[in-house]
């Protein structure tokens, strides 16, 4: 196994202590920064001389710092890595560079079923002062509709099932496996009529839900984004909520996307991602050093 040179953090990691000393054996040197690059140069002068560079998904590496550091021949994202549309760093222009890119994913995913059932359980039986009709009301036969089944889409599908939530999904792919387990495949804008509750799992920067979108799925509902970021348009979001019947649900702020809808009476944001948990953490650490020991040993 080939060590570097120097592997370069370029900003907070989250990753775990035993994964920061695992470090300091895979290189040379190890310097690691615990502040936000705020230009393009500053990030060229943390990562001039690397031949590996550690990002999370805060700070964006584009083609132009990618230009500038001929050193670079590896980047770990300590995030997940959906697709190179959706990702922080410039992954084709990277790979076309000789630049190889490895990201993590299903690391956070586990905590994001809790938050669901913690907000939804208390939203239905007024646990947290707002309730969803005049009395308790069970998820048992809710109907409730999931747009996009990936690993998190698959993740509330398990739990809703437990609670015998009457589930229908809609995915650009469709799953045997899934619709085997009683879960309906509708188009849509089908769906969207159809449901009372809506999850959106969907890819970072992927947006379904525009004002049409909104006018099909109508009032008197509740959506929960526990994607990365906003699965929605801001203004068309905050038009279907200011009609007062409507109910919305997020655990992070880049999930909302816009900070002025903080104040708004029926958005409810915690703040902070329910994936980031101890465990979460820990799988982070982990993924991240067995990407960089398979570049290394390859």
């Amino acid at each position: 196994m080939v060590m570097f040179d120097k592997i370069v953090g370029i900003e907070p990691l989250g990753l775990e202590p035993f994964a920061i000393d695992a470090l300091y054996t895979l290189a040379k040197e190890v310097v690691l920064y615990d502040d936000l690059p705020q230009t393009d140069a500053e990030i060229i002068k943390r990562i001039s001389d690397a031949d590996a560079v550690l990002v999370s998904y805060t700070t964006e590496i584009r083609e132009p710092v990618l230009r500038t550091v001929p050193n670079v021949k590896y980047i770990g994202m300590c995030c997940s890595l959906y697709s190179p549309e959706s990702a922080n760093v410039d992954i084709l222009f990277a790979n076309a560079m000789g630049i190889d890119v490895r990201g993590v994913r299903d690391y956070g995913d586990v905590g994001v079923k809790e938050y669901v059932i913690h907000e939804l359980v208390g939203f239905l039986h007024g646990y947290n002062g707002k309730m969803y009709k005049d009395m308790p009301y069970e998820i048992t036969d809710l109907k409730v509709g999931i747009v996009g089944m990936g690993t998190t889409g698959r993740i509330i599908k398990d739990v809703l099932q437990n609670f015998d939530a009457d589930l229908s999904y809609y995915s650009r792919t469709r799953y045997e496996d899934v619709e085997n387990e009683g879960v309906k495949y509708m188009d849509f804008y089908a769906l969207l009529e159809d449901v009372d509750v809506l999850f959106t799992c969907l890819n970072k920067n992927v947006i379904l839900m525009d004002q049409d979108a909104f006018n099909h799925f109508g009032h008197g509902k509740v959506m929960f984004n526990t994607s990365i970021g906003p699965s929605f348009e801001v203004d068309a979001l905050r038009k279907w909520l200011d009609e007062g019947s409507n109910e919305f649900f997020c655990d992070s702020n880049e999930a909302l996307g816009n900070l002025a809808l903080l104040d708004h009476p029926h958005v409810n944001c915690r703040g902070r991602s329910s994936g980031r948990t101890k465990q979460a953490l820990v799988r982070l650490s982990e993924k991240v050093l067995k990407n960089i020991h398979d570049f290394q040993e390859n």
